[in-house]
């Protein structure tokens, strides 16, 4: 057998983890238990769900800085609103339940397999391995402990490496000047999608605006735009030098 290398590695564990971390997002029995706390829509439990680790205190300015991918005033229509309603620690347990019970109407007979517990040990062992600097919101999930259900363990696990991988494509994001709103008409313009049609671009008119200029520009020739969008900003004539010293400012030490 061929050895993995390390990127067929992660896209092989991404292949295995990300269905679990998009339990939230995808599956009925998360934000319905946050709805039966009283929350008003989808939105309302994705915002108490997500933010939750960060606690009532930090306010809405925060919440869109780190979770970045949102038109601006977004965040304020549910933060903190939500905490109005319900507490962070309830918002945390609701999730937790949801999550699990989708998890286990997914894996169905093998919901109870030993191998379940075992993988929920080995994931979270993975998701917790790893250093917090530089990523909020993974650092904010890294103080909960993680639950002893097996189920629940599995998804908190999930959860964890997902955040992880979130706050370094924000990093990725500011390092080449892209903002949250624009990542998402990139990301349908590159699947070719109406920039307009992106779930998080039509929430507010500015964000709307922003995508139907964006989508009007790409037309003639959206891939050699969205080819030029990827270039680094150095335009000199040794590009990949200018990468290798790059990369290797990001390995170096810090100092002071």
């Amino acid at each position: 057998m061929t050895p993995l290398t390390p990127g067929a590695t992660a896209r092989r564990m991404h292949g295995l983890v990300e269905p679990i971390g998009l339990i939230p997002y995808a599956a009925a029995e998360p934000a319905g238990a946050l709805l039966a706390l009283g929350l008003r829509n989808y939105w309302d439990t994705y915002f108490a769900g997500r933010a939750a680790p960060l606690g009532r205190d930090v306010p809405a300015g925060v919440v869109h800085a780190i979770f970045c991918n949102f038109a601006p005033g977004e965040a304020a229509r549910h933060i903190p609103r939500v905490w109005d309603l319900i507490t962070p620690e309830a918002a945390l347990a609701a999730r937790d339940r949801g999550c699990a019970a989708a998890l286990r109407r997914m894996l169905g007979d093998l919901a109870g397999n030993p191998s379940v517990a075992r993988a929920a040990g080995l994931a979270v062992k993975a998701a917790t391995g790893t250093r917090t600097e530089g990523r909020p919101l993974y650092a904010a999930l890294r103080t909960l402990p993680a639950p002893e259900q097996p189920l629940a363990r599995l998804w908190h696990a999930g959860n964890l490496l997902r955040e992880h991988r979130g706050d370094g494509h924000v990093v990725a994001l500011a390092a080449n000047g892209i903002g949250g709103t624009e990542a998402h008409v990139l990301l349908a313009l590159s699947q070719g999608m109406p920039a307009e049609k992106s779930g998080r671009v039509w929430h507010l008119p500015r964000a709307a605006g922003c995508g139907r200029g964006r989508h009007a520009r790409a037309r003639p020739g959206r891939r050699r735009w969205l080819a030029h969008r990827r270039r680094p900003r150095h335009q000199g004539p040794d590009r990949g030098a200018h990468r290798r010293s790059r990369r290797a400012g990001l390995r170096r030490p810090p100092t002071g």
